[in-house]
């Protein structure tokens, strides 16, 4: 059976779908067969970031409401061949999702793939809930700002209340904290909180600190996963994230500020 994490956070903005971008990309790199899905019915931005919104022909509704095969609304990464993406409808509302057709997607995905990659809608309404539902690893996404910590607290206790798990009173989801934006100098400037600060307030394992980088922006106009970018800190911050997750133990990195060198403190570059 495939190990199904949804993405998720309480608020919008915070990096949910570059984030569900970068981790499948980095499972299928790894050599994991992924899906990953976007349950963002009505807005559909997953397909842009992955670059494939073009192939488009059938997506998610589609293959609940039995008009498509899942094989005929998958489509295959033009990168690697180790991931899949289910485009999410733009002309349906959120009801059009329900909790007997997203568990039948689901189970016919874990027959195929080892991992199902749930790119969730913010908030806490029905495509969120089934999002998280069936979910066996949370990656908590937050921006280090109060508002979005404070959300992010929220999320945590749908998580442990409100999953087929705690229903069925299973083991709980594994939670990880994800923290995007991340900026040593502002957090220095008290103009964000720090690592430390988050963690103390959601007490999550950290699985990974993103900092704050052009090149997220950058990949995303061009429809490139920003965890291909080998030579940016973002995309390397996401690979570190992946390693992480299968298990390796990686430092943490972009926590701190860069010290200058000698020529960096003379003429202040």
């Amino acid at each position: 059976m495939a190990r199904i994490i949804v993405v998720t956070s309480g608020k919008g903005g915070v990096g949910k779908t570059t984030t569900s971008a970068a981790i499948s990309m980095g499972l299928a790199l790894q050599g994991h067969r992924t899906a990953v899905v976007d349950f963002d019915i009505g807005l559909r931005n997953l397909d842009l970031i992955m670059g494939c919104e073009r192939r488009v022909v059938y997506d998610f509704v589609n293959v609940i409401n039995q008009e498509a095969t899942l094989n005929q609304a998958l489509i295959r990464d033009k990168r690697n061949e180790n991931l899949h993406i289910l485009p999410a409808s733009q002309t349906r509302d959120k009801d059009a999702l329900t909790k007997e057709g997203v568990e039948r997607v689901l189970n016919e995905l874990s027959e195929t793939f080892d991992y199902i990659v749930c790119d969730s809608p913010a908030g806490i309404e029905r495509g969120a809930h089934l999002a998280m539902y069936f979910a066996d690893d949370a990656v908590v996404v937050t921006n280090p700002e109060v508002s979005s910590v404070r959300d992010s607290d929220r999320m945590l206790g749908l998580l442990a209340s409100k999953s087929r798990r705690a229903e069925l009173g299973q083991d709980p989801i594994k939670e990880y904290l994800l923290l995007t934006r991340y900026s040593p100098q502002r957090v220095k400037l008290g103009e964000m909180l720090s690592v430390e600060d988050v963690q103390e307030i959601l007490a999550l394992h950290l699985l990974g600190v993103i900092p704050e980088s052009k090149a997220v922006l950058n990949a995303s106009n061009s429809g490139t996963p920003v965890i291909l970018d080998e030579k940016s800190d973002a995309g390397q911050a996401y690979m570190d994230v992946i390693r992480r997750y299968l298990g390796e133990h990686v430092p943490h990195r972009f926590i701190e500020q860069e010290r200058k060198g000698l020529f960096g403190r003379l003429f202040g570059s």
